[in-house]
């Protein structure tokens, strides 16, 4: 294509109207003129409707409402709103239930706990967001113990007992590979509420009889720290050691009791926040102070509930796909958790994922 000649008006008369009858001219240099595509095109006005960019790849990050075809895939996409829901993810390779747990949706531990018919265990599984494989055993066999940490290389196990009661004080820590004894908790207890990672841990809560006490753990050694406004054990808690949360929970006596009190907690106190709309016991949560998810436990009955912590109220959202308590939770916010392990003993193999709402990719089909 050659150079274009045009003429540009220099002239323009009031009101707006441009003088075509005198204008200058000029070129346009073939250089600057392509047949053969358009670049750098950020946008197209109204009047020239509507396009469907072509790419070899999805768009990072993607931008709800975007619509485009993929040119690798061959296929046509868009960018959504994808609504919460539980998934079914890798089967736990060890039945069990009161066990601890520690870790993310694709990065999560599980140890100890107790199967029926062989007891109390030490076995720890690592789960790496699809499957479960076989870690190191735990030094002490026990269950009804609290576990915390922000990955499946760098978990903390402490307190919990031994069938049918000796109750723990100790305290072990996980580098991906093997466990190491670490410093003795102030008082040993079980069934109580953890929070923060390997090397700032928080035990509150715990029992029977309930308590208020909580522990702060620095690496080494643990240390008395705020006490809970309500004493319980069977509760659940998220978040790190100077911003946590506890939730749910029993009093004695503890098959008939099922709380809805939910606390948090800024390193030295604790404050009494909005309650959850399910009382419950041997619950499950994942998140941090102010994005959680509460999921499981019992009302007598092995619940499927599942509540949203928004830092302000607790919102019920989707059931988890069958009904347990006694299992563990793992996760980062309200929008990423996993649930493995617990009782009735035939789910407790079961692992489910929890994903949403957020935006979320989409594949256009016929269907």
């Amino acid at each position: 294509m050659g150079a274009i000649t045009r003429g540009f008006a220099n002239n323009i008369l009031s009101g707006g109207t441009i003088n075509a009858t005198a204008g200058l001219t000029g070129t346009v240099s073939a250089s600057n003129i392509t047949d053969s595509s358009i670049s750098s095109v950020t946008a197209f006005p109204a009047s020239a409707g509507d396009f469907i960019q072509s790419t070899a790849s999805d768009p990072s990050p993607a931008t709800v409402g975007d619509v485009w075809y993929n040119n690798a895939t061959y296929a046509l996409k868009v960018s959504t709103i994808q609504a919460a829901a539980w998934s079914s993810g890798g089967n736990f390779g060890t039945a069990r239930y009161n066990l601890g747990g520690a870790g993310t949706q694709t990065s999560a531990l599980g140890f100890g706990g107790y199967s029926p018919g062989s007891g109390t265990r030490v076995l720890t599984e690592s789960y790496n967001g699809t499957s479960w494989t076989a870690g190191g055993n735990m030094a002490n066999t026990r269950y009804t113990l609290m576990g915390c940490g922000a990955s499946n290389t760098a978990a903390l196990a402490f307190g919990g007992s031994t069938f049918p009661v000796t109750i723990y004080a100790e305290t072990e820590s996980y580098n991906g590979t093997s466990w190491t004894s670490g410093g003795n908790m102030g008082t040993g207890r079980r069934i109580a509420g953890a929070a923060g990672t390997f090397t700032a841990a928080l035990c509150f809560g715990g029992g029977p009889p309930q308590t208020t006490a909580t522990e702060a753990y620095n690496g080494s050694t643990w240390t008395a720290g705020g006490s809970l406004n309500t004493g319980r054990f069977f509760l659940a808690g998220s978040g790190l050691q100077t911003a946590a949360l506890a939730f749910g929970g029993a009093q004695d006596p503890g098959p008939t009791s099922f709380l809805t009190n939910s606390e948090s907690y800024n390193g030295t106190s604790w404050t009494n926040t909005p309650t959850l709309n399910t009382g419950r016991q041997r619950l499950s949560g994942a998140g941090i102070q102010t994005s959680t998810l509460v999921f499981g436990g019992s009302d007598n009955n092995p619940l499927v509930a599942t509540e949203s912590w928004n830092g302000t109220s607790w919102t019920t959202t989707s059931n988890t796909p069958a009904s347990k308590h006694n299992g563990w939770g793992a996760g980062n916010s309200n929008t990423s958790a996993l649930f493995f392990g617990g009782s009735p003993v035939p789910t407790s193999t079961n692992t489910f994922e929890f994903n949403g709402p957020g935006p979320a990719i989409k594949t256009i089909t016929t269907s």
